[in-house]
């Protein structure tokens, strides 16, 4: 069982490596990406009601991650929304989840709580 996955993230090589490491760590698979806030609007939208997680980068090649968790805001209780940023201050991690945002983790020291996060959603998605 996986997880109908979404990964807004602008940097090819953090896009694929995470990708990989999702699907060995979690048996995630990313059904579709993009490089900009358009991009992952127009995704979500397009599969509204289909993808369970969306993995969000703050700072995008054009436009900004925030305005991703804000277009998510009228999402079903079962898709999850978080952030995964190297710019996890106290300030963003409030702004987040403000907007939307199911949980926050920095790149550098918390992929791990990211990885768990995810095989959390797996094991609830069985339970259900």
């Amino acid at each position: 069982m996986t997880l109908i996955t979404y990964l807004a993230e602008d940097n090819a090589t953090i896009r694929q490596n995470l990708t990989e490491t999702l699907r060995e760590v979690a048996a995630i698979e990313v059904s579709g990406f993009g490089r900009t806030e358009a991009e992952a609007c127009e995704w979500l939208a397009a599969h509204a009601g289909q993808w369970e997680l969306a993995i969000v980068d703050l700072f995008l090649q054009e436009g900004s991650g925030l305005g991703v968790l804000a277009s998510c805001r009228d999402r079903q209780d079962f898709q999850k929304v978080v952030v995964l940023t190297n710019y996890a201050t106290p300030e963003i991690r409030k702004r987040s989840i403000a907007l939307g945002a199911d949980a926050v983790f920095d790149k550098s020291s918390e992929l791990d709580a990211l990885f768990a996060y995810c095989i959390e959603q797996i094991a609830r998605k069985k339970r259900v």
